[in-house]
């Protein structure tokens, strides 16, 4: 599970904005953010450096 939509909303970011950086389509982003998806460790590292926070604060655990 990851907070991405979370850590977007905090900092008053727009999905469309993180793909167009991110090189995504805003489709794909949108399933990250809606955790459908979840992203590759290696986009979820480009995706805490665009959003300037650490990898782990896109991460929660999951709850069953």
């Amino acid at each position: 599970m990851n907070r991405i939509k979370e850590v977007l909303e905090e900092k008053g970011i727009k999905q469309i904005w993180l793909s167009e950086q991110l090189g995504k389509s805003y489709n794909m982003v949108n399933s990250y953010a809606q955790n459908r998806r979840q992203p590759s460790i290696e986009d979820l590292y480009k995706i805490a450096k665009i959003l300037n926070v650490n990898p782990k604060d896109l991460l929660k655990e999951k709850v069953n």
